[in-house]
């Protein structure tokens, strides 16, 4: 059984991108979540292995959601997203506690090479 992953990013077609990238390597796609506030949400209910969390997003932002979820589970793997030139905001995620990152635009192999070495997966 494949990893079970919330997907979370303000923008449709690119929680779309992600989905179909997880689905084809055999990943559950067991939520998604448009902005920060609903990622927390979504999280207690979901309990996912994986979360894939845009930075910027409206009513909470990406970098704020992550402190919130790991507040209350200090094991969850979240992995930010993030567009080319943002590094002081992956900088700052990664100092509140996501495991890594992936930068827009996606690539499939990148993706699938950050999620299964996060996840300890060949």
């Amino acid at each position: 059984m494949g990893l079970r992953v919330l997907i979370v990013d303000d923008a449709l077609f690119m929680r779309n991108m992600l989905k179909e990238i997880f689905l084809k390597a055999g990943y559950e796609v067991v939520g998604e979540a448009g902005d920060g506030l609903e990622a927390v949400e979504q999280y207690r209910q979901l309990r996912p292995d994986l979360v894939t969390m845009d930075i910027v997003m409206p009513h909470k932002s990406g970098i704020e959601a992550l402190q919130d979820i790991r507040k209350e589970h200090p094991d969850a793997c979240i992995v930010m997203c993030s567009a080319m030139g943002q590094e002081a905001l992956i900088l700052e995620a990664v100092q509140a506690g996501a495991r890594d990152f992936i930068v827009k635009p996606f690539k499939e192999d990148k993706v699938l090479e950050v999620v299964r070495r996060i996840a300890g997966q060949p």
